[in-house]
């Protein structure tokens, strides 16, 4: 009989884990376009499943109970739409305007830089047109490219709804499926991993959905009140941003400082945005985040950062709204799973007591 423990040397262990590692992104990376949409659909039909069973209780058809939360949920997004496309045209009928403004303002700096560095403002301005050239160039030669990517996510926003009704229809006999992939002496651990990876998606995305129409009212009427334009479309596209951990936030108070510079007598506006933004990000990282977002899986800040670069290398966009909740979901198996549980225990936030470091430092001096 063979031995069930079979105990591999640290650098074969080290080996097959690294090869497993680059074999598993590069089939996420060669079959994202099946793999985007699937996970997408996945996320959002463990979300809507509550909504399908409160019409199945009411002894609505499941048929009829599906396709009335997929109806709901298109109704919603179609006003999030409505709302961003009239900000949208509202910000597109002024936008000459605010680039004559923002011509100004690039006028008004190169005359500073050139008085301040003693270099030739003409010697300026044809660096930038040279580099508006070729950025002019490259854009023209990603059109194709473009047009080709605006085709496959219109065929993705198609595919996503028919996925989400299919999973919805056939959850039943996918949770039997994962039953039976497992012994009967799993059962107990399999149905709690199942359990807890549906409460963890269903907390995370209801939450950040709750915290992203908070941080949007709240940078909304900071920009009111400073008298900012475009405060409502600016404030959803931070609300947006604010989703991507700690990159979102900068690129979310860099629009509205650009457009407070841009169309404000004074660059003082662009600095009470910032410590506007500011005080929204301290009270949305401290009390919204945990009172709301917070679930049971946490993840640390420092593979927050990394999973979303990863996202982003793997499935770009997508992947960095993909990356926490993903993340998430393998640090919840990495609990449950004996030989797994240091792995979690690396992705999480909780930090080792004085008592538990105590006896680690007395063996390294030993």
């Amino acid at each position: 009989m063979l031995s069930k423990d079979i105990n591999l040397p640290f650098y074969l262990r080290a080996t097959t884990l690294l090869v497993g590692l680059i074999a598993l992104i590069a089939i996420l990376f060669i079959a994202k376009s099946i793999l985007v949409p699937i996970v997408f659909a996945t996320i959002l039909a463990i979300v809507l499943h509550p909504v399908v069973n409160f019409f199945v209780k009411l002894r609505v058809n499941r048929v009829i109970s599906i396709l009335i939360t997929l109806l709901l949920t298109f109704l919603v997004l179609f006003a999030f739409g409505s709302l961003l496309l009239n900000q949208g045209v509202r910000f597109s009928e002024t936008w000459p305007v605010l680039v004559e403004k923002i011509t100004q303002v690039i006028d008004q700096s190169i005359a500073w830089i050139s008085t301040y560095f003693d270099i030739e403002s003409i010697d300026i301005h044809a660096w930038i047109n040279k580099t508006i050239a070729e950025i002019g160039n490259k854009s023209t030669a990603a059109i194709g490219q473009t047009l080709a990517i605006f085709g496959s996510v219109v065929v993705v926003l198609f595919l996503i709804p028919v996925y989400i009704f299919l999973i919805l229809f056939y959850q039943p006999i996918l949770r039997e499926f994962i039953r039976r992939l497992f012994g009967d002496n799993d059962q107990v651990q399999v149905s709690e991993i199942v359990s807890q990876t549906k409460n963890v998606i269903q907390q995370y995305l209801v939450g950040l959905v709750i915290e992203a129409v908070i941080v949007a009212a709240l940078d909304a009427a900071a920009l009111l009140i400073l008298g900012i334009d475009y405060a409502i479309l600016l404030a959803i596209i931070a609300a947006v941003l604010n989703v991507i951990p700690y990159i979102g936030g900068l690129v979310a108070v860099a629009l509205p400082m650009m457009v407070a510079l841009a169309t404000k007598s004074t660059p003082m506006y662009a600095l009470y945005v910032l410590i506007a933004y500011y005080i929204i990000q301290l009270i949305d990282n401290n009390y919204i985040v945990p009172k709301i977002v917070a679930s049971k899986v946490k993840i640390n800040a420092l593979f927050s950062i990394i999973v979303v670069f990863v996202g982003n290398a793997i499935w770009g966009i997508p992947g960095m709204f993909l990356s926490i909740p993903l993340l998430a979901i393998v640090k919840l198996f990495f609990d449950h799973i004996e030989p797994l549980k240091p792995w979690g225990f690396l992705l999480g936030d909780s930090m080792p007591s004085l008592l538990e470091i105590k006896p680690i430092l007395k063996k390294l001096i030993k």
